[in-house]
């Protein structure tokens, strides 16, 4: 019990810190299914403020498929066009739910002309993607599948259930107590208590930056920036390639996704192996960078290799925030921040690492 409760004070004690130039921070820390950290700093931030956490939300889309192929409703090999029958165009008729889950679909582009708007409207979007010719033969080589990964997901749960993925999320976090503090789509009455991010100064040229990295696959027009965010179209908008999230609850669902809290297990133990496990290795097609997936997370902890952390699995978002879980420790991490820098997420590797090295 010293150790968690020195490890509370450390993790408030540093944020309290950066607070001063990265304004608001939330961390929470689960093990074994217990709160160990909830810590907060900032004008105005509690543990129950949300924050536009962008692909840290992934983990969450993620963790619908998987617990609805625990349950039965989806299954990672069938074919995607035995639900969406337009999705069998260009080769895609025998595409899987494996296959989106380890960006490995070959489907990582949107239309260069893309709009926020375009964003907001899902059958445009998801008619874009049935008719889409993949980059490669589905499950044979991988990319990082930054905005097209929630709406492939979020099209084959709605196929599936006849439900947006908005509300079999809120269906699988009910029972955790954290319905109201992860979203894919947040509602208008809930959308106050969502943190305003700030960009830092000088972050235009680190926005060109990413603009050039990701122009084959992400339209300028779309690259997130934080008025983008704070607009409450955009959080309103079905978008779960992004969250809006509390540190606590994405790592209360992380926490549940590899072991019991307050009762609950989201996929049974026989399952966590496969979910968090590598499934696909390869190297990153337009990032070149090595790349390990389980189903539908990144292997290691950020700032580490897969090598180095094994058996932890998460991902974290553009613009600092970051989730993750070890499966041997069954630790459930999560730093959420109001400043929104694309290119820094230092914060949430220090802590991370801080959090990894007292319980894991």
């Amino acid at each position: 019990m010293t150790n968690v409760t020195n490890l509370q004070d450390q993790v408030q004690q540093r944020l309290d810190e950066l607070a001063a130039t990265e304004l608001g921070l939330q961390v929470a820390v689960y093990q074994h299914g217990e709160l160990v950290v909830d810590a907060v700093a900032g004008t105005g931030v509690t543990s129950d403020t949300l924050f536009y956490s962008a692909s840290t939300g992934k983990g969450a889309t993620a963790t619908v498929a998987n617990a609805l192929v625990d349950r039965g409703i989806l299954e990672y090999d069938a074919p995607i066009a035995d639900s969406w029958p337009e999705f069998a165009t260009h080769g895609k008729d025998k595409a899987t739910l494996r296959h989106v889950l380890t960006h490995s679909i070959g489907l990582p582009a949107l239309a260069p002309d893309t709009t926020v708007e375009d964003l907001h409207d899902w059958a445009k979007i998801t008619s874009y993607l049935a008719a889409a010719e993949p980059w490669w033969e589905p499950g044979t080589k991988t990319t990082y599948h930054a905005e097209t990964f929630g709406y492939l997901v979020g099209e084959i749960v709605r196929r599936a259930t006849g439900r947006t993925i908005s509300d079999v999320l809120r269906d699988i976090a009910e029972p955790l107590g954290i319905a109201d503090e992860v979203y894919c789509s947040v509602p208008k009455e809930q959308q106050h208590r969502v943190a305003t991010l700030v960009e830092p100064e000088g972050v235009e040229d680190t926005v060109a930056m990413l603009a050039g990295m990701f122009a084959k696959v992400t339209p300028p027009a779309i690259m997130p920036r934080a008025a983008m965010c704070n607009s409450t179209e955009h959080l309103a908008a079905e978008t779960p390639s992004a969250g809006v999230l509390s540190a606590r609850g994405i790592a209360k669902l992380y926490a549940a996704l590899i072991g019991e809290v307050d009762g609950v297990r989201l996929i049974r133990p026989e399952r966590v192996a496969e979910v968090t496990g590598p499934v696909f290795t390869g190297k990153d097609e337009l990032l070149g960078n090595d790349a390990s997936w389980a189903m539908g997370y990144a292997i290691g902890r950020l700032g580490s290799t897969g090598e180095e952390s094994p058996t932890t699995f998460g991902l974290p978002g553009m613009g600092g925030s970051a989730a993750w879980a070890d499966t041997r420790s069954g630790v459930a991490f999560a730093l959420t921040r109001t400043l929104f820098d694309p290119a820094q997420s230092d914060s949430a590797v220090e802590i991370g690492n801080l959090v990894a090295k007292a319980l894991c």
